[in-house]
């Protein structure tokens, strides 16, 4: 009985979180649909999301790739296929590792901000405050932040697969001397448009995950500095979790309509 109880509760509380998590994504689209935007403080959040993540993306973008590469290459070696690693890495970027590691990165610096700052309104009831005065907290921390996020999140998609791209080439043809025209040539056979749509659809998904997630989070912390604390580390968590978990059902659906090659 003890064991049926444990599996209940876990049930109910996922239904309650996957619950809390939607509830709040509609009273975000309703408020957007009815004009309930603040430029300035979308501009900021954008500042805060887009522009500060942008060098930890990169260097993530970047080393992937290289690594990756040089993976590619000491097996593909001994079948001498070297030159089909540019196309493996690019693929690879642009349909997985890119969006993926993006939003990790982006969960861990941005989705854990997100949920400190409004769960410390949270317990020092400041959000009790916005009410009070007649402003919708989902209007004033979510709306802002969820904008900021679906714009900055496909950038840094891109700036993720880019760079890992550049340094794919970098380490394959300047350090493991893989004909560098040979490498170009076949990364622009072997991908096209559908791999960047596929790269920003994802992006686009996962912004949605990361900043409802963190803000679900966020409004319902609680028992002070401890409660903050417990709501951040979820928020990580349980963001990480959602974004490599959605992302194999993204990319069975997705390929359906962009096929690789």
């Amino acid at each position: 009985m003890a064991l049926i109880h444990l599996i209940a509760s876990i049930y109910t509380n996922f239904l309650t979180f996957l619950g809390q998590v939607a509830l709040l994504a509609w009273e975000t689209i309703s408020s957007i649909g009815g004009g309930s935007i603040r430029i300035r403080l979308v501009l900021k959040q954008i500042a805060e999301i887009g522009y500060r993540s942008q060098l930890v993306v990169i260097v993530t973008g970047a080393f992937t790739g290289a690594v990756f590469t040089a993976q590619a290459y000491f097996q593909f070696a001994s079948l001498n296929m070297e030159t089909a690693v540019g196309p493996v890495v690019a693929l690879s970027m642009f349909r997985e590792l890119g969006p993926t590691l993006t939003g990790v990165m982006v969960a861990g610096r941005v989705g854990a901000a997100m949920c400190a700052e409004i769960g410390t309104m949270k317990v020092s009831q400041q959000i009790d405050a916005l009410r009070a005065l007649a402003v919708n907290p989902v209007d004033y921390l979510v709306v802002p932040r969820a904008l900021a996020m679906f714009v900055s999140m496909p950038f840094l998609v891109v700036e993720c697969v880019g760079f890992g791209v550049l340094a794919s080439y970098y380490t394959g043809v300047q350090v493991l001397n893989i004909p560098g025209v040979y490498f170009l040539a076949n990364i622009q056979k072997w991908t096209d448009s559908s791999d960047i749509v596929m790269a920003l659809v994802k992006g686009f998904f996962f912004a949605g995950v990361i900043v409802f997630i963190s803000c679900r989070e966020g409004l319902n912390a609680k028992d002070g500095a401890v409660g903050v604390g417990r709501a951040t580390t979820a928020t990580v968590v349980n963001c990480s979790l959602a974004i490599l978990i959605s992302n194999f059902f993204l990319t069975m659906a997705l390929n359906i309509f962009f096929p690789a090659g």
